[in-house]
C-alpha cells in the first residue's frame, strides 16, 4: 500500500474512532484498515497494541467505561453487577477508587490482562437466575442515572441479589448487611419476579431474612404473591470462609 494511502487511512482512524476507549480489528476493518496495516501502525507508534486484535491510541488514558463497552461486544450480556452496580445507584459503604469492579456475564470468560491491569476487577459467571423468558434479563439491565451512555449495569433489585450471592466467598457478610441497609424500597413486582426465578437458596433466604429485619418490604405479602424459591422448611446452614456460621430459615 502506498505511503499516502496509509497516511490518509490513519488520519481517518484518528478522526472517526472516539478517544477514551480501546477498539478492535472489526472497528478498524470498518474504516478499511486490515490486520496487517493495524500492525504496521502499531509498529510506527500510530496505534498501541493492547492484545491480539485490540488497539488504542498512544497516550490515550481510556476510561473503564470505554473499555467495558468493548468487552460488552465480546462477552454475552456483560454488565456491571453486584456491589459495583449498587454503588452506581448510590448505595455505597466505604467505597474506594481501587475497589474491585464486579462484572457479570452469561458465559465462562477470563477478563483480558489489558483490562484487569488497568482496572482491578473480577468476573462472575453463575447460574443465578432461571430466566422465564427473554425479557426479564434485559429489563433488569440498564444505564444508571448520571452514567455514560452505553454503560450496562444491573438495576438495584437485581444487583442486591447478585451481591448476596457473593456473600461468604468474595463478599463479607458485614459489608453486605451495611449495603442492604442502604437500599431504597424496591419495585415489588420486579423484585418478586427475580426472586421467583432465583436459583440460589442462600441468596433468597438471606434477602428474606434481612428484608424482615429491616422492614425493607412486607415479606409475607411478597410471599403471598410470588412463588419464591426458598427451598424446604429446614434451616439452610453453611460456614463462611471467615468461620461464621450462617443459619437461615425458609422464609426469613
Amino acid at each position: 500500500m502506498e505511503k499516502n494511502k496509509r497516511h490518509n487511512l490513519i488520519k481517518t482512524v484518528q478522526s472517526e474512532l472516539p478517544r477514551g476507549a480501546p477498539f478492535d480489528l472489526r472497528a478498524l476493518a470498518n474504516l478499511g484498515v486490515s490486520p496487517t496495516l493495524a500492525a504496521h501502525y502499531a509498529k510506527h507508534n500510530w496505534l498501541v497494541r493492547l492484545a491480539q486484535g485490540v488497539y488504542a491510541f498512544p497516550k490515550d488514558n481510556f476510561s473503564v467505561f470505554g473499555a467495558i463497552n468493548l468487552l460488552q461486544q465480546r462477552i454475552p450480556m456483560l454488565h456491571i453487577g453486584g456491589k459495583s452496580a449498587l454503588a452506581m445507584h448510590g448505595i455505597r459503604h466505604n467505597l474506594t477508587k481501587r475497589d474491585t469492579l464486579v462484572l457479570w456475564g452469561n458465559t465462562r470468560h477470563m477478563l483480558p490482562d489489558w483490562f484487569t491491569e488497568r482496572f482491578p476487577s473480577r468476573y462472575v459467571y453463575a447460574n443465578l437466575f432461571d430466566w422465564p423468558n427473554d425479557t426479564l434479563p434485559t429489563e433488569t439491565l440498564g444505564t444508571p442515572a448520571g452514567q455514560p451512555d452505553g454503560v450496562c449495569a444491573s438495576v438495584a433489585e437485581r444487583a442486591v441479589l447478585e451481591m448476596l450471592f457473593d456473600v461468604g466467598t468474595k463478599q463479607s457478610l458485614e459489608e453486605a448487611r451495611n449495603l442492604f441497609d442502604g437500599l431504597r424500597p424496591p419495585r415489588i413486582k420486579l423484585l418478586g419476579r427475580l426472586l421467583t426465578c432465583c436459583n440460589s437458596v442462600k441468596t433468597v433466604r438471606l434477602f428474606l431474612t434481612w428484608a424482615r429485619e429491616s422492614d425493607l418490604v412486607d415479606v409475607d405479602n411478597l410471599l403471598s404473591q410470588y412463588p419464591v424459591r426458598a427451598g424446604s422448611n429446614k434451616r439452610w446452614m453453611t460456614k463462611l470462609t471467615d468461620g461464621t456460621l450462617l443459619s437461615l430459615k425458609q422464609h426469613g
